[in-house]
């Protein structure tokens, strides 16, 4: 349950994206909306920790602000790889990554999907 939970906040994270952000566009219908929050947890789970691993120094003389890069390439790789997700360059994709970043925050917080330690 907390998985569908955690895509569904996915999936409303990318429709605020396509309302708010100029340059980042979705095809319409609910099906896309889920079809790119699939895509995208599917590249965070696969590809992120290669990327982490591989930009492990840089992250650490930016004490960890090059994860924004980070995941505004994943956001650009998702785009790529679904035809429903338009961006229109590095600037969108940030600015997407890190409105998708604090709802999924404040939705892991709020529905209490966040692990216990």
């Amino acid at each position: 349950m907390r998985l569908l939970a955690r895509f569904l906040v996915i999936a409303g994270a990318v429709w605020i994206v396509a309302a708010a952000v100029p340059g980042v566009t979705v095809r319409e219908g609910i099906g896309s909306y889920l079809l790119i929050a699939l895509v995208f947890a599917l590249v965070n789970v696969l590809v992120k920790p290669v990327l982490t691993l591989l930009s492990f120094p840089l992250l650490l003389l930016t004490l960890g602000l090059f994860l924004i890069v980070i995941n505004a390439a994943l956001f650009g790789l998702t785009a790529l790889l679904t035809d429903r997700l338009s961006v229109d360059g590095f600037g969108p994709a940030v600015i997407a990554s890190l409105i998708i970043s604090a709802v999924t925050w404040v939705g892991d917080n709020v529905l209490g999907l966040k692990k216990d330690d």
